[in-house]
């Protein structure tokens, strides 16, 4: 994958490819065009950097960043970024000021809120740019149904004042079915008639997520919010893969062998013996755990690719390292071991470790700890 040599690599490795990263979002970028895009990198990108991959994102074409808290975006800008980026989930004892010194656009879910950032816009002698949400049924933040004439009414009253600037109307599907995306696009179509009743002419109007951008087209409006999509996985949890989409995964985990052992039947493997030898069999060590992000709920159903096969973990995983049983294969020490990348390889997806850990490939990638080294591929 690389030209490094295997002894100058580093033990634990997330090769990002942020190539994949602009070929993923050239891809979408022109399927729901002319709706712009937001490339999501929330969660330092969902585990794969969140500079490297802002960069690539811009230079793919999308048009505005998201993130969660606003110190991320504030460390987006410290590298130079000058898109425009929204922050939408907030300390309740936030203090906005540097958000605004910033140019950083706040999503706002409550009245509580639309003081609090518009007090901070007159105490930097500048408007802030606002995002309003509306809850349309995922019961989290946003302004809830029955509070959004009176928030959407404050919001233009400031607006008018010359305080705060609302540049966007917001929400989130739940990506139930497809007649619950049905009900809160209605709902959210219901909350811009309300917030245009009281004279909001927002700039951009936003819903879909990757899963809508890429299925419902009503739902674009705009501005859609891409994260996993960027990230070549699949957003659905059906044989909507990431292939069939178009997406090729951006992360590929791997590491080296760092122990093999031939061992009888009977003998145990790991903690607690829960996997035991039925046969002579060769295990060999792979110097990854719970420390980074391996799901220890993943023991004895995560796969590996190592000698061209996929191995499966024997017994439990640990904090540093787990087994994989090999059979009478040659397996040696310093041998390749890819955790999940490109399924085209041969290896597993993050997907499939997320099924094995009854979780979602989002956090598969996410978790991914400190200790592991990120190479990135940065193409022409």
């Amino acid at each position: 994958m690389t030209d490094v040599s295997p002894a100058a690599r580093p033990f634990r490795e997330a090769i990002i490819d942020l190539d994949a990263v602009r070929d993923n979002l050239r891809s979408i970028i022109d399927r729901v065009a002319p709706a712009r895009v937001m490339a999501v990198v929330k969660a330092d990108a969902y585990g794969h950097g969140a500079v490297p991959v802002a960069r690539a994102a811009l230079e793919a074409g999308a048009t505005w960043l998201g993130t969660a808290d606003f110190d991320e975006a504030v460390a987006l800008r410290a590298a130079g970024l000058e898109a425009p980026i929204l922050a939408w989930l907030h300390d309740p004892e936030a203090v906005f000021r540097p958000a605004l010194a910033h140019d950083i656009d706040l999503g706002v879910s409550s009245a509580a809120q639309v003081r609090a950032i518009a007090a901070a816009g007159v105490a930097a002698g500048r408007p802030a740019g606002v995002h309003l949400k509306i809850d349309t049924g995922l019961s989290r933040n946003g302004v809830a149904p029955a509070h959004w004439a009176e928030v959407t009414a404050l919001a233009a009253a400031l607006e008018g004042r010359g305080d705060l600037r609302v540049r966007g109307v917001f929400s989130h599907l739940a990506n139930t079915s497809p007649d619950a995306d049905a009900d809160q696009l209605a709902e959210f179509e219901r909350a811009l008639a309300i917030a245009a009743e009281h004279g909001l002419a927002p700039e951009v109007r936003h819903l879909a997520s990757s899963a809508a951008a890429l299925s419902t087209p009503s739902a674009r409006y705009d501005l859609v919010r891409i994260g996993i999509g960027a990230y070549g996985l699949s957003p659905y949890g059906d044989d909507r893969t990431a292939a069939r989409l178009g997406l090729r995964p951006a992360m590929t985990l791997r590491t080296r062998v760092a122990a093999v052992r031939r061992v009888e039947p009977g003998t145990g493997a790991s903690y607690g013996h829960a996997w035991r030898a039925d046969q002579p069999t060769t295990l060999a060590l792979i110097p990854l755990g719970y420390a980074d992000g391996v799901p220890r709920h993943a023991s004895g159903r995560g796969e590996v690719l190592l000698r061209g096969a996929r191995r499966r973990i024997v017994g439990r995983v640990a904090m540093d390292q787990f087994l994989v049983d090999v059979g009478d294969d040659a397996v040696e020490v310093g041998d390749e071991a890819v955790l999940f990348g490109d399924p085209d390889t041969g290896a597993p997806s993050a997907d499939d470790w997320g099924e094995a850990a009854d979780t979602i490939g989002y956090e598969i990638v996410t978790r991914i700890g400190p200790r592991v080294t990120r190479t990135y591929l940065r193409g022409a």
